[in-house]
């Protein structure tokens, strides 16, 4: 995990300062993942399926030469599949790039930590698997995805 990421989540536990998140839609559902994670944002791609993979794992794809684990985040959010044509958000866990597939990328949201709350019981516990927290929108919640905890592999059935 980077500085900035470990800096960002001190400073939203303590409700100083704000922080930037990219906003996807996964099934009419807003997540958040920080800015500070995402390396790329790439439309529909081809993935070749990876033989013996965990199941959230889709496949593979050739992003500018190099290899890129393409993670099915619907899957390990027990949500039903995607039609086909959804997009893609290049993050990268313990020096790998992976990309989480999701339905469409909206905007960059600057939130203020003060806002911040920690997940609440009620949230449904796959999702509260990968949550770091909420922020509440007028437009519903804002499920903010730590990336560290979503790419756990093995632990999307388990739940």
């Amino acid at each position: 995990m980077s500085n900035a990421i470990v800096v960002a989540k001190a400073n939203a536990v303590a409700g100083i300062g704000s922080a930037d998140y990219l906003t996807l839609t996964i099934a009419g559902q807003r997540f958040g993942i920080p800015v500070a994670s995402v390396q790329d944002v790439l439309g529909p791609q081809k993935i070749t399926r990876i033989p013996l993979a965990p199941p959230e794992i889709a496949g593979a794809l050739n992003l500018r030469g190099r290899i890129v684990t393409a993670y099915d985040v619907r899957r390990r959010l027990g949500l039903p599949p995607a039609a086909a044509g959804g997009m893609s958000v290049v993050v990268e866990h313990r020096g790998e790039p992976y990309s989480l597939m999701i339905d469409s990328v909206s905007e960059v949201l600057s939130l203020p930590n003060s806002a911040y709350e920690p997940s609440p019981p009620t949230l449904n516990a796959r999702w509260r698997d990968v949550s770091g927290g909420i922020y509440r929108l007028d437009g519903g919640l804002l499920v903010v995805l730590e990336i560290d905890r979503l790419l756990l592999f093995g632990t999307a059935l388990a739940a």
